[in-house]
Parts: C-alpha cells; structure tokens; sequence
C-alpha cells in the first residue's frame, strides 16, 4: 500500500465533484470535535520569538498532568502524522505488523521504508518475527479496544524478543481509564502516540505528542529537528490542557448521543465507534455517500470496506436535523 490515502476532511475536492461552495457543507468526515474551544490567550512573544524552553517546558508538564503519564514528560510534535513517518527509523530492516484495519497512514509509510509489512486482525496472530507492533486503541474507523492488561501482556512479549509496541491513542481523551499512559515509565519498549487536535477541535494546530521512555524521545527529538511545534501551539496546548475540560467531554458526548439518535432512526446499524464518530455497517453505504454528497454533507467511506460508513459528530442541533432529513428522503 504505496498510493496516498484519501482522508475525512476533502471538502474542497467533494464541492468540485458535487457543487457547492465548500462552506455550505456538513463535515462528517472526520473525527474531531465539531466544537472548537474558545482558544487561550497567546502572549505576543509566543508569536514573536522562536519557542523558548519555557514553553516547551510547560508544555510537557502540562501534557504529563494531563495524559497521567507519571514520570515521563511527554514530548510535543507538529502532528502524530510527523512522527508515523520517523518510526521505521526505531526498528531498520525489522518487520512490522499492524493490527487491522486501521488508520492508513502506518501500512503506507512502514512500505515505504521498506519493511515488510503484515496486517493482522488480532494479537494471536503476532509472531516472534515482528519488530514493531502498532495498536490504534481505541480504533479507528470500528471503535476496537484493546484492555489494558493485554497491552502490558503484548508488550512484555515484543521487549523480550526486541520488538517495540506502539500504541495509537488519537481518540483516547474521552476514555482516560484505558490509556496505558500512566503505565508508560514502567514499559521501556512502549510507544504511544497522542493526538491533540482531535478533543480539543483544533487539528489545524497540528500538534500531537508521544509517550516513551527518555532514550526514544530523545531519537525522535533529534529526528525532528530544533523548533518542530510553534511557540502559539505549546501556549495554547499548556492552557488548554491545565483547565477544566469538563465542559468539552460533556458537549461531545451530547453531540455523540444526538449522532447515534439519528443513525438509529434512520435505521442504520451502528457497528462500533468512539465518542468522536460511529462506524456504520449498510449494504446500501455507497448510496447512501452519494445521496448525502448530493445534499452537500460529506461522510468517510472505505475502498476496503463497501458496505461501511463512518459519520462524524454534527456541531449542533440544526445540522441533526439535516442529517435526519436527508437520510429520510433515502429511504422513502
């Protein structure tokens, strides 16, 4: 799998196919939070100078308090997807396996440094061979979890024949009692990766962080380069992450709750999912894409998965109601 991918989040490409301005479509297509918080302010020298130590600083203890991730200090990076790219660098020439399917972007970047690639489907089906296992926990797009002990259990078996585990948590901020983080200090060939903008509304920041011990954090550092998260996305990422997100977790689940309303009653079987988006299994899928694009709202469809769709959370009240309308007139 060398092709790009094509992600949630094209609605440039889908008002050029179906008409529109891009601005009068509903985004479903991804699974971020469709309510953006209030951003914090950004002291002028955040803008002014290069990040300074002090922010990045705060950054990671803020990120450390947050993530509960003990006596690691987790390490800021422009985005999860920077750093998908640099894990092949941590097992050269080694195998990998992916627990399928999954996010895209792993089986495409490990093929494209050259490592064999396996995609499985559980962790029984690992072997002594593989080097680096990736776990997206939970999993995008079916919602699979993976308990905690199991984690621990695999990565006990890949630290024992050289192998490191990677674990994906970018949807895990709405389900902090099945992070491994706060187990991390104690799993020297554990990886995870943390991604911000998805809770917090804020993907464009591009901003993300990863969790290992100190020896891997610092390769990544160095593979990264001086400078690699801006000096605004560490202030707002400290602020954010030191507040209250009370308010945030409660918004999305109302809006996940509204979400599954409408699925329902349309008469779509859910088939898994997170609290940021819900997988549905329909043998009607690619229609039903169509019809919606028709409409001017746009959801993710899989090239490996025909009958399956997955909806984003809509931001509000009025945008359920469209959804609604428009999945009746589907079925009538």
């Amino acid at each position: 799998m060398t092709s790009r991918i094509v992600h949630g989040g094209g609605i440039t490409a889908a008002a050029r196919q179906y008409g529109g301005r891009p601005e009068e479509w509903l985004d479903l297509s991804t699974g971020i939070n469709p309510n953006p918080v209030t951003l914090p302010e950004i002291p002028v020298a955040a803008w002014h100078r290069l990040p300074d130590q002090h922010l990045q600083e705060r950054a990671r203890e803020a990120a450390r308090n947050y993530y509960r991730s003990g006596d690691i200090l987790p390490l800021p990076v422009p985005g999860t997807q920077s750093v998908i790219q640099l894990l092949p660098r941590l097992v050269p020439g080694g195998s990998a396996a992916i627990l399928s399917p999954t996010y895209g972007e792993y089986a495409r970047a490990f093929t494209l440094a050259g490592l064999q690639v396996r995609q499985v489907s559980t962790p029984a089906e690992l072997t002594a061979d593989d080097r680096l296992v990736v776990a997206v926990n939970p999993n995008n797009p079916d919602g699979r979890r993976l308990p905690i002990e199991q984690l621990r259990d695999l990565h006990d078996r890949l630290r024992s024949q050289g192998g490191i585990l990677l674990v994906d948590e970018a949807f895990g901020d709405m389900e902090p009692a099945a992070s491994v983080a706060p187990f991390a200090a104690s799993m020297p060939n554990l990886v995870i990766f943390r991604s911000f903008g998805k809770f917090f509304g804020l993907a464009g920041l591009r901003l993300g962080f990863v969790i290992a011990e100190a020896a891997i954090l610092t390769r990544f550092e160095d593979w990264l380069g001086p400078w690699a998260v801006s000096g605004p996305a560490l202030s707002i990422a400290a602020s954010l992450m030191e507040g209250d997100t009370s308010a945030i977790r409660n918004r999305i689940l109302q809006r996940h709750s509204a979400l599954q309303t409408v699925l329902r009653r349309s008469s779509l079987h859910i088939a898994g999912g997170t609290a940021l988006f819900a997988l549905v299994a329909d043998d009607r899928a690619e229609g039903i894409y169509t019809h919606l694009c028709r409409h001017h709202i746009l959801v993710r469809k899989f090239d490996y998965a025909r009958n399956w769709l997955r909806f984003g959370l809509a931001p509000d009240e009025e945008a359920d109601q469209r959804l609604a309308g428009v999945l009746e007139d589907y079925s009538t």
